[in-house]
Protein backbone atom coordinates (compact mmCIF):
# COMPACT_ATOMS: atom_id res chain seq x y z
CA UNK A 1 0.00 0.00 0.00
CA UNK A 2 1.43 3.53 -0.93
CA UNK A 3 2.12 6.37 1.67
CA UNK A 4 -0.36 8.61 0.53
CA UNK A 5 -3.27 5.14 0.78
CA UNK A 6 -1.84 4.95 4.18
CA UNK A 7 -2.26 8.20 5.62
CA UNK A 8 -5.79 8.47 3.89
CA UNK A 9 -6.74 5.26 5.69
CA UNK A 10 -5.52 6.86 9.22
CA UNK A 11 -7.73 10.31 8.61
CA UNK A 12 -10.45 8.53 7.33
CA UNK A 13 -10.39 6.44 11.09
CA UNK A 14 -9.73 9.75 12.59
CA UNK A 15 -12.51 11.32 10.81
CA UNK A 16 -14.61 8.28 11.61
CA UNK A 17 -13.69 8.57 15.69
CA UNK A 18 -14.03 12.55 15.59
CA UNK A 19 -17.86 11.90 14.23
CA UNK A 20 -18.55 9.09 17.40
CA UNK A 21 -17.81 12.39 19.72
CA UNK A 22 -19.92 14.60 18.18
CA UNK A 23 -22.52 12.46 17.73
CA UNK A 24 -21.98 11.88 21.49
CA UNK A 25 -21.98 15.77 21.96
CA UNK A 26 -25.16 15.58 19.90
CA UNK A 27 -26.95 13.41 22.21
CA UNK A 28 -25.49 14.83 25.63
CA UNK A 29 -27.62 18.12 24.10
CA UNK A 30 -30.93 15.96 23.73
CA UNK A 31 -32.41 17.68 27.06
CA UNK A 32 -36.38 17.08 26.63
CA UNK A 33 -37.11 21.08 26.54
CA UNK A 34 -38.22 21.04 22.59
CA UNK A 35 -39.59 18.19 20.53
CA UNK A 36 -37.25 15.71 19.87
CA UNK A 37 -37.50 16.51 16.49
CA UNK A 38 -36.80 20.25 16.80
CA UNK A 39 -33.75 19.39 18.72
CA UNK A 40 -32.33 16.89 16.46
CA UNK A 41 -32.54 19.26 13.38
CA UNK A 42 -30.88 22.24 14.99
CA UNK A 43 -28.16 20.50 17.06
CA UNK A 44 -24.70 21.76 16.05
CA UNK A 45 -22.97 19.00 16.66
CA UNK A 46 -25.43 16.34 15.17
CA UNK A 47 -24.70 18.48 11.63
CA UNK A 48 -21.22 18.46 12.38
CA UNK A 49 -21.24 14.77 12.96
CA UNK A 50 -23.26 14.18 9.79
CA UNK A 51 -20.93 16.41 7.66
CA UNK A 52 -18.03 14.36 9.14
CA UNK A 53 -19.47 10.97 8.23
CA UNK A 54 -20.35 12.29 4.96
CA UNK A 55 -16.50 13.68 3.88
CA UNK A 56 -15.01 10.42 5.69
CA UNK A 57 -17.98 8.08 3.27
CA UNK A 58 -16.00 9.93 0.52
CA UNK A 59 -12.79 9.02 1.21
CA UNK A 60 -13.51 5.51 2.06
CA UNK A 61 -15.25 5.08 -1.46
CA UNK A 62 -12.22 7.18 -2.96
CA UNK A 63 -9.69 4.60 -0.61
CA UNK A 64 -11.37 1.80 -2.10
CA UNK A 65 -10.79 2.03 -5.55
CA UNK A 66 -7.23 2.00 -4.51
CA UNK A 67 -6.81 -0.20 -1.66
CA UNK A 68 -8.63 -3.57 -1.59
CA UNK A 69 -11.45 -3.90 0.74
CA UNK A 70 -9.26 -7.30 2.84
CA UNK A 71 -6.46 -4.63 2.86
CA UNK A 72 -8.28 -1.38 4.05
CA UNK A 73 -10.92 -2.07 6.23
CA UNK A 74 -8.94 -3.52 9.41
CA UNK A 75 -8.29 -0.24 9.51
CA UNK A 76 -11.00 0.73 10.27
CA UNK A 77 -10.32 -1.19 14.10
CA UNK A 78 -8.56 1.58 14.93
CA UNK A 79 -11.13 3.29 15.52
CA UNK A 80 -12.24 1.29 18.51
CA UNK A 81 -8.92 2.89 19.80
CA UNK A 82 -9.15 6.13 19.18
CA UNK A 83 -13.03 6.86 20.18
CA UNK A 84 -12.16 5.90 23.68
CA UNK A 85 -8.75 7.82 23.68
CA UNK A 86 -10.90 10.75 22.66
CA UNK A 87 -13.93 10.38 25.20
CA UNK A 88 -11.28 10.30 27.66
CA UNK A 89 -9.57 13.90 26.25
CA UNK A 90 -12.60 15.60 25.08
CA UNK A 91 -15.45 14.03 27.22
CA UNK A 92 -13.82 13.49 30.78
CA UNK A 93 -15.14 9.32 29.97
CA UNK A 94 -12.60 7.15 32.34
CA UNK A 95 -9.83 5.59 30.43
CA UNK A 96 -9.81 2.04 31.98
CA UNK A 97 -7.15 -0.80 31.55
CA UNK A 98 -9.22 -3.24 29.85
CA UNK A 99 -9.62 -0.28 27.21
CA UNK A 100 -6.14 -0.55 26.49
CA UNK A 101 -5.00 -4.16 26.68
CA UNK A 102 -8.34 -4.57 24.54
CA UNK A 103 -6.44 -1.55 21.97
CA UNK A 104 -3.16 -3.19 22.31
CA UNK A 105 -4.73 -6.76 20.71
CA UNK A 106 -6.66 -4.53 17.96
CA UNK A 107 -3.44 -3.33 17.31
CA UNK A 108 -1.54 -6.53 16.84
CA UNK A 109 -4.92 -7.34 14.79
CA UNK A 110 -4.60 -4.88 12.30
CA UNK A 111 -0.76 -5.63 12.09
CA UNK A 112 -1.40 -9.31 11.62
CA UNK A 113 -3.92 -8.48 9.07
CA UNK A 114 -1.96 -5.71 7.34
CA UNK A 115 0.71 -8.40 6.30
CA UNK A 116 1.31 -9.28 2.83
Amino acid sequence: MSLQNAVLLALNVLALSIGQVLFKLAARGLDGSDSLLRQVVFNPYLIAALVVYALATGMWVALLRQVPLHVAYPFVALAFVLVPLMAHWVLGEPLRWQTLAGAGVIFVGVWISGLE
